[in-house]
């Protein structure tokens, strides 16, 4: 039997074992009649390569006796498979495709021996896939080579995984540029184009100046209460501690971790802040801090906002989201809470929500600009799901919290109409004995005399957004823009 002798290189290059293994199956050569081998990894005792057998050109020069088919799942199991550093995966990949041929149904065969070892190794690229993502460690580059900021890093994977894992860092660090170098080669981003080389690297001196501030960091971050030591390095393999700069504290923090928890069962009990009693009475808690004085103007009041924190919401907001329009305006209109696009733009009313309500205006025919937009929340509530932040309705505790800014908006401007958009805003305006089902549509007046306000309860836009544009949605768009029409009937305030 003739042996053919195929070269590659050692990296997880698909396409070119494929065109070989295609080349070949395609004139029915056995496994056994293929040598497999990686340029340069087997050398006769004076360094040059050995060559027992004919090459690929005596292959292809055969002519062609089948046509090959593969089915995806098999192609997905090879592509997988040659990420791989055993030098055998070639061969191991071949054999499959062969097989293949004669058993459609051999991938599902999990007691096959062949089978098994490829689902093995295609576990452990994806462990070492896991464990770059985890493991990898930026530090910006102290010699920049142009106006962005530019970070490396070095890591050492087990298996050929650079170009698999690749859109993992792309999306997760898609605004700055950075450069992740390996032994096995190197992945760039500039922020428009990720490039992958094969070419290996060797390891860079970083210091970019944050080693003391990431170990100050960490220590402070280290739980001694939960410190387990066998999962500790089943997580974290002794392979990838000389890359990272935390591992250095670890032994210290562990023999140290007995007797901090010791000190921690000794302390004495103490009571939960206040801030935290307030949140756990929700409606029944205080509004937070003490509020400043009545402010004099809108701006002032605008001040005041954007550095509130009566309520959690501050943290991770971007910013406090204040009201909009003239001073004199003779209708409010009061929302809900700012989203995701009025966080970062810190305007109301300039989303997705915004748009709708903007246009409704146009057909009623009212021109915004002389209404007054604010909501009743003043800072987005939010959950992040990957890199999106979902909306999440703000709770009874965040309503209360911000009462007080809604009342000096309502104070300074003293509009002749208010009109809520919502469940949320209604219980801001009129408490949580009203309900949304009751009132909405309607009108009516609160006050007397000076202070004597009408209001109008209508639905949330974001509502109606997500009702769609079926019959239910259709029918209450109308009856949302009819119900922005009656604003028109409202006095001018020399008129009152």
């Amino acid at each position: 039997m003739t042996r053919y002798v195929l070269m590659l290189e050692d990296s997880a290059a698909f396409e070119p074992w494929r065109e070989m293994a295609r080349a070949a199956l395609q004139r029915a050569i056995p496994p056994e009649a293929l040598d497999w081998r990686i340029r340069g990894g087997e050398t006769d005792l004076f360094g040059q390569i050995t060559d027992d057998g004919a090459g690929l050109e005596a292959l292809t020069a055969l002519p062609v006796a089948k046509t090959v088919t593969l089915r995806a799942s098999c192609i997905a199991l090879l592509r997988d498979l040659l990420c791989h550093s055993d030098p055998g995966r070639f061969a191991l990949a071949y054999r499959i495709a062969w097989r293949v041929q004669s058993n459609p149904h051999l991938l599902e065969v999990t007691t096959d021996a062949d089978i098994a070892r490829a689902r093995i190794m295609v576990r452990q690229n994806r462990e070492d896939c896991h464990k770059m993502a985890s493991f990898l460690r930026f530090r910006e580059d102290p010699v920049q080579q142009c106006e962005r900021r530019r970070f490396l890093a070095w890591f050492e994977p087990q298996h050929h995984i650079l170009e698999r894992i690749a859109p993992f860092f792309s999306k997760r660090f898609t605004d700055m540029d950075w450069m992740i170098l390996t032994p096995r080669g190197s992945i760039r981003w500039d922020g428009k184009e990720l490039v992958c080389s094969p070419e290996p690297c060797e390891q860079p001196e970083l210091d970019d100046g944050f080693g003391e501030l990431w170990d100050t960091y960490y220590a402070s971050t280290f739980n001694p209460a939960r410190v387990r030591t066998k999962a500790m390095r089943r997580e974290m393999p002794g392979r990838y501690w000389k890359n990272l700069p935390e591992t250095r504290l670890i032994p210290q923090l562990v023999a140290g971790a007995e007797a901090r928890v010791r000190t921690m069962a000794e302390q004495e009990l103490r009571p939960a802040p206040a801030f935290h009693e307030r949140l756990r009475a929700r409606e029944q808690r205080p509004a937070g801090p003490p509020l400043p004085d009545m402010a004099e103007t809108l701006d002032v009041l605008a001040r005041q906002i954007r550095i509130c924190t009566a309520c959690p919401l501050h943290c991770p907001a971007t910013q406090a989201v204040v009201g909009e329009g003239p001073p004199d305006a003779r209708i409010m209109i009061v929302g809900e809470q700012p989203g995701d696009q009025e966080d970062l733009a810190g305007r109301p009313f300039v989303g997705p929500a915004g748009q709708f309500l903007h246009e409704a205006l146009a057909m009623a025919g009212i021109d915004r600009g002389t209404l007054y937009l604010t909501n009743a929340v003043k800072h987005f509530r939010f959950r992040l799901q990957g890199r999106r932040r979902i909306h999440q309705n703000p709770d009874a505790g965040h309503v209360v919290a911000c009462r007080p800014w809604l009342e000096q908006e309502i104070a300074l401007i003293r509009p002749k109409l208010i009109v809520s958009l919502g469940a949320t805003a209604l219980r801001a305006l009129d408490g949580p004995g009203m309900a949304m089902s009751d009132v909405r549509g309607t009108s009516w007046t609160v006050g007397t005399g000076e202070n004597t306000v009408r209001r109008l309860a209508l639905a949330h836009p974001s509502w109606l957004l997500r009702l769609g544009k079926g019959t239910q949605g259709n029918s209450e768009r109308r009856r949302f823009v009819e119900g922005l029409a009656r604003v028109q009937d409202v006095p001018s305030p020399w008129e009152a």
